[in-house]
């Protein structure tokens, strides 16, 4: 009677480790977005993501999108929330809180210095796909079009320009250094003098993105 107690109990706790082992929500590698490699943890709703650029690279602000008169910058960072991690295949989502410039330098005729770039009307809503290539989108939200203010040091004075997306701009993620990339996205002067350059194309790539709420800032992987 004894054994048989002893089976039964044994029994009940393997199909119970079983249970566990398969509930969905800590499955490893279930969602969209996993931390420490593809297929590892899921990244949670509410984690931070921090990235600076790509060691050795520029963001970029030229005047047309295959020349190299305007601004560069070496320095350059981001925060955003994770809004929304789904199980793959799908899209997560994400609310891009902070983005930041620095270290920024001109060839435009005229101009001495660049005095700031500020990103405005944030958050934006960034999303994020496993489909082939692995797309985002990064898009406006109620607060406003995603625009960015530039204030130029220049011969006849501090001019301000001010250029704005038609609408959302679009980017690709790589697990091979775990970087998220944006490639000649084009925005338009809505405001500042001729010296501004009419448009502006953003180039700028940014990696290893990390998961800075997990112990040890993890890189963030897509599945």
């Amino acid at each position: 009677m004894r054994i048989r107690r002893t089976l039964g109990v044994a029994a009940l706790a393997a199909a119970a480790l079983t249970t566990v082992a398969i509930t969905p929500a800590q499955a490893a590698g279930s969602a969209v977005l996993t931390h420490t490699a593809v297929g590892g943890p899921d990244v949670a709703v509410g984690d931070v993501l921090t990235a600076d650029l790509v060691a050795g690279s520029y963001a970029t602000f030229y005047s047309s999108a295959t020349g190299t008169s305007g601004i560069k910058c070496a320095t350059s960072s981001f925060s955003a929330t994770v809004t929304g991690n789904p199980a793959a295949p799908g899209v997560a989502t994400e609310q891009l809180d902070t983005q930041t410039f620095g270290s920024c330098t001109a060839n435009v005729i005229g101009v001495t210095a660049v005095q700031s770039i500020t990103v405005n009307n944030l958050p934006y809503t960034n999303s994020v796909s496993d489909a082939a290539g692995n797309p985002v989108t990064l898009a406006p939200t109620a607060a406003g079009p995603l625009q960015t203010t530039v204030v130029l040091k220049t011969l006849l004075g501090t001019i301000t320009c001010v250029y704005r997306a038609p609408g959302s701009i679009s980017g690709t993620t790589s697990n091979t250094g775990q970087t998220i990339g944006f490639a000649s996205q084009a925005f338009n002067k809505v405001a500042g003098p001729s010296l501004c350059f009419a448009a502006g194309y953003f180039t700028a790539t940014y990696g290893p993105v990390l998961d800075s709420s997990v112990a040890g800032s993890p890189h963030v992987f897509v599945n």
